[in-house]
């Protein structure tokens, strides 16, 4: 297939365009041209998508079998590619969020649940809703927390900075909350897993790693993959309530319950997470996290340092 990615040089599009390239498809990547392709020799489109003029005018002339748009935060993002390309292309997979899902009391999200109005995602409902009723055919993919080499978000990194430097690891409320993460690689196999399956038309799937972990579990398999022991992570609980951090961000993800079901993408896709949870991280650590140099770079804790200060 001759395939266009929006995005492609970062993180999920990164792991996304080499396997698809291994797969043997004709990759086409469309973005601004800051960072580098992953893959030697590839053609790319460069241009501003959040300008549908200039989108339009760099895309017009080209023809694809399918797109994956990686990048698509708000409807206006990805409505002008959808209607350049309705009707000219097999498929349009489209990167949601399972952040669009309503607090719910049961669990894990399923892709029927409900929708919350007030999710800063919504505008990815908005687009998978738009997908739908134009007849563009769509699959959305809603993962949970995505880590692994090259995250830009600090997810595992948050933790390793404190674990690799002996530091208290603050996490809020009783350390008791699940959540989910999904090992980039996994994501980008089963997105590629949608090509060719006209039952995935239409459809939308959660992905994500097959488990779900408490935050303190989470810690000490952080703790495990930096080569430690598991009592190693030195697990600090505080009431967030009592503090006003403003716009600093405390720690790393939702104070929630939050995991989803992958049973429809495992049973419909043919893919299952090949990541254990530690396996990801290790991979993470060992290729992200000490290849960039982090475990040396300097690391602002003045956050940490305020809580643990206030911390009977």
């Amino acid at each position: 297939m001759r395939i266009l990615i929006m995005g492609g040089t970062r993180f999920i599009g990164v792991s996304l365009t080499q396997l698809l390239v291994e797969q043997g498809h004709e990759v086409v990547l469309f973005n601004r041209g800051k960072k580098p392709a992953p893959v030697e020799g590839l053609q790319q489109i460069h241009g501003d998508r959040t300008d549908a003029a200039d989108l339009i005018s760099k895309l017009s002339g080209e023809t694809f079998d399918a797109i994956f748009d990686n990048n698509g935060r708000e409807l206006s993002d990805t409505q002008p590619l959808a209607d350049l390309f309705k009707g000219k292309v097999q498929h349009f997979i489209y990167m949601s969020s399972a952040g669009v899902y309503l607090k719910s009391d049961q669990m894990p999200h399923v892709e029927g649940d409900a929708i919350d109005p007030k999710s800063r995602h919504k505008g990815k409902h908005e687009t998978e809703s738009y997908l739908a009723e134009q007849g563009v055919p769509f699959t959305s993919i809603r993962p949970t927390y995505i880590y692994g080499p090259q995250n830009y978000n600090d997810l595992e990194a948050w933790f390793f900075d404190r674990i690799v430097r002996d530091r208290p690891i603050p996490i809020p409320g009783h350390g008791q909350h699940f959540t989910q993460f999904g090992h980039v690689k996994d994501l980008a196999t089963a997105m590629t897993q949608v090509l060719g399956r006209q039952q995935a038309i239409g459809q939308i799937y959660n992905v994500s790693g097959d488990r779900c972990v408490t935050f303190d579990g989470l810690a000490r398999a952080c703790a495990i993959a930096v080569g430690k022991s598991a009592d190693d992570a030195k697990i600090v609980h505080y009431d967030p309530q009592k503090f006003d951090f403003g716009k600093r961000k405390a720690f790393p993800m939702r104070t929630q319950h939050f995991f989803a079901s992958i049973h429809k993408a495992t049973t419909e896709l043919n893919w299952f997470p090949a990541f254990d949870l530690v396996s990801g991280l290790q991979d993470a650590y060992q290729n992200d996290y000490l290849a960039s140099g982090r475990d040396q770079a300097e690391i602002d804790f003045s956050t940490d340092d305020e809580i643990l200060a206030n911390v009977a």
